[in-house]
C-alpha cells in the first residue's frame, strides 16, 4: 500500500472524447505527443481541441523528442501545457531552457545508471522510466526489468513501458512509483483510446494503491 495514491497519466491522446473519458475515469494527466514520427502525433490544432475539452484539475503534458527550442516554444505559446516530457536525448541544459516544469524520460537497459541520471537531471520534477528500444522512443508496448530500478532513488518515478490493467498492480507493489504512464495498453488502435480499457486500468490502479 502506497502512503500516497498512485497518479496516472494517459499518454498519446489524440481526440477530445478520449481526454474526457480519461478525466471521467479519474486520470490525473493526459499526454500530447508532439513527435512527428509517432503514430500518436498531434497537430497544434488537435492539441488545442483536446485541451479545450478538458475539465479543471487535469494536467496537460507535452511530449517532445529531440525537438528544437523554437518548435517547443511555439507550441507552448499556443496550447495550455502544464509540464513538458523530454523523451529523447536532451541534456539537462536543453530541458532547462524551456520555462516550464519538466520531467525526463529514461529508456532503461541493464547498464543504465539511474542514480547518475538523478544527479544529471536534478532540475527535473521526476524521471519517467520506459523500456529501451533501438527503433523507438517509447510506445514499445514492452515491459522492462523493474529490478533495474534502484530502491534508493530520491526523485519521483513515473513508471511506463508495457503497462496494462493486468500487470499494473504488480508494478505498483514492486516499484511503488509516484505515477504510472500508459498509452498502448488502453487503445483500440494507435492514438484511439478504449473507454473500457481506461476504466479497467484506473480500477486496477485504485485497488493496488
Amino acid at each position: 500500500m502506497n502512503p500516497f495514491r498512485t497518479r496516472v497519466k494517459i499518454c498519446g491522446v489524440t481526440r477530445a472524447e478520449d481526454a474526457l473519458e480519461a478525466a471521467r475515469c479519474g486520470a490525473d494527466a493526459i499526454g500530447l505527443v508532439f513527435y512527428p514520427a509517432s503514430p500518436r502525433y498531434v497537430t497544434m490544432q488537435q492539441a488545442q481541441q483536446v485541451v479545450a475539452a478538458l475539465p479543471p484539475f487535469i494536467s496537460v503534458v507535452a511530449l517532445f523528442v529531440n525537438a528544437k527550442q523554437a518548435e517547443i516554444e511555439a507550441i507552448i505559446s499556443q496550447v495550455r501545457i502544464d509540464i513538458v516530457q523530454f523523451h529523447g536525448d536532451e541534456t539537462a541544459a536543453e530541458c532547462e531552457r524551456i520555462k516550464l516544469p519538466y520531467f525526463k524520460a529514461i529508456r532503461v537497459k541493464p547498464d543504465t545508471n539511474l542514480l547518475q541520471y538523478e544527479l544529471d537531471f536534478s532540475s527535473a520534477k521526476a524521471l519517467l522510466l520506459d523500456t529501451y528500444s533501438e527503433s523507438a522512443y517509447g510506445g514499445t508496448g514492452h515491459v522492462f526489468d523493474w529490478d533495474l530500478i534502484p530502491k534508493n532513488m530520491v526523485k519521483p518515478v513515473i513508471l511506463a513501458g508495457g503497462l496494462t490493467d493486468e500487470n499494473v498492480g504488480l508494478a505498483i507493489e514492486k516499484v511503488k512509483p509516484y505515477a504510472v504512464d500508459i498509452s498502448g495498453g488502453v487503445e483500440l488502435s494507435k492514438g484511439v483510446k478504449d473507454a473500457k480499457k481506461i476504466a479497467d486500468f484506473m480500477q486496477a490502479v485504485r485497488v493496488a494503491s
